[in-house]
């Protein structure tokens, strides 16, 4: 599977550029006469994108740039089959971790930091996410975030059990919540933590890389000017073996049945009522505040892991430039008003799911934006605790091999470790070495 992947995009890559190599303004496009109009593309699903439609519509009214705003969900494929018309869109806005296989793919535009006005107000760690392996800037920060844990502070309480700090804290009252009928219904019908663990779209890896991380695992690390993986650590056998045999495995209802074909759209047994943890990203507050009432749960720190850190998957989007030429004022114009206090705060606001989490600009704080000390906790997680995925590399690959691991070692409870992630090694350091990137 790995090496038809690798293929596949070894194809798709040097078609995209060869063709984004002549992308032009985008003649075909009926946004292309009008040279005062910008095509944006976020991924958005609809309740965001409301967001963005009132950023966009302040920005319009205080710039008079117009904006051609397209919210897409499957974001990659739709923009996969622009590039190969020639015809990208101007702005985007999508993960941090797909710099790395947009700027390998030609799609974007190198940035200079100082040709976007306030780009001072953004912190030296975020605008590193955004450095290329030829050690220019492809994005410009736009929104960060930090998993945190969400636990039913109603559950814990009536149980008479104290907030997490460790892993086998959070294990015991996780066994709690699966035990010892915390909703009071009389049934055994309730979870003590939401998995997301499904292989697809190398959702496992992204759940599971605060858990590695407290163990004190990396995927890769750096080395020198490349990479090696870093799987087959002692650290890594003795973390997913805990994760397998305490969480996955064993018939004691920690999480829920369908964790391993599960995805982050159909893991809703948290807002559902029926699970009580999730380690999450922050943009779930709106909507738990709204399915369960923010007085029924808490947002936490990570618990501490055996690595003696309680670091987190810290993630976001960035704002990119597609590779073309003709508009660059326009778009420097609209990053320029994405970063500063006013599109930040619009972003991080209203009634609708916000797209900005933790602002990247430094003179905004989270917490009193929104009035939300919640919020705190977030965004010190990020500040404090937090560790990206790679940025320069294509980071996809790795990701979903990775995922790919996991859930085939998760899945079968009398499966071999060791010998998986020996395996998951030897296929990481391939996946390097196709980006000449393994040391």
């Amino acid at each position: 599977m790995r090496d038809r992947r690798r293929l596949a995009a070894a194809l798709a890559i040097s078609g995209l550029l060869f063709g984004t190599a002549a992308c032009g303004s985008g003649s075909g496009s009926a946004r292309a006469g009008d040279p005062n109009t910008l095509e944006v593309w976020t991924r958005s699903d609809p309740e965001s994108a409301q967001t963005y439609k009132r950023v966009f519509a302040a920005f319009t009214k205080k710039t008079g740039i117009k904006i051609d705003y397209q919210p897409v969900m499957n974001f990659d494929q739709q923009l996969q089959s622009r590039a190969s018309t020639k015809d990208l869109p101007d702005v985007m806005i999508n993960d941090t971790a797909l710099m790395g296989s947009y700027q390998a793919q030609g799609l974007l535009k190198p940035i200079t930091p100082a040709s976007i006005s306030g780009h001072d107000e953004i912190t030296a760690k975020s605008w590193s996410s955004t450095v290329g392996r030829d050690g220019r800037h492809y994005g410009i920060p736009y929104s960060r975030q930090a998993m945190t844990l969400f636990v039913r502070k109603d559950w814990r309480e009536k149980l008479g059990l104290p907030q997490p700090k460790t892993w086998q804290d959070t294990l015991a009252l996780a066994k709690a919540f699966a035990t010892r009928d915390p909703d009071g219904d009389g049934k055994k019908d309730t979870y003590g933590m939401v998995v997301p663990g499904s292989a697809q779209n190398g959702y496992v890896a992204w759940w599971g890389a605060s858990w590695l991380w407290q163990g004190g695992v990396r995927i890769i690390e750096k080395d020198g000017t490349g990479y090696r993986p870093a799987m087959d650590s002692a650290a890594a056998l003795r973390t997913v073996t805990w994760m397998k045999n305490n969480l996955f495995c064993g018939d004691n209802g920690v999480i829920q049945p369908s964790a391993l074909t599960s995805v982050t759209a159909n893991t809703t047994n948290f807002q559902d009522g029926n699970a009580g943890m999730y380690l999450t990203g922050p943009y779930n507050i709106s909507t738990f505040d709204k399915a369960l009432g923010k007085d029924k749960y808490e947002v936490l720190p990570a618990p501490t892991g055996p690595a003696g850190n309680n670091d987190v998957l810290a993630d976001g989007e960035n704002v990119y430039f597609g590779a073309k030429t003709g508009k660059a004022r326009l778009e420097q114009t609209l990053a320029a008003f994405l970063i500063s206090p006013e599109g930040q705060t619009l972003a991080m606001t209203g009634d609708h799911q916000p797209v900005v989490r933790i602002p990247v600009n430094s003179t905004l704080d989270a917490a009193k934006v929104r009035d939300d000390p919640r919020w705190s906790v977030v965004q010190k997680a990020y500040e404090t605790a937090s560790v990206q995925f790679p940025n320069a590399p294509d980071f996809a690959p790795v990701k979903q091999d990775t995922a790919d691991a996991l859930n085939a070692l998760f899945t079968y409870c009398g499966s071999d470790v060791e010998a998986g992630l020996k395996e998951l090694n030897d296929t990481l350091a391939g996946d390097l070495k196709d980006q000449d990137l393994l040391k």
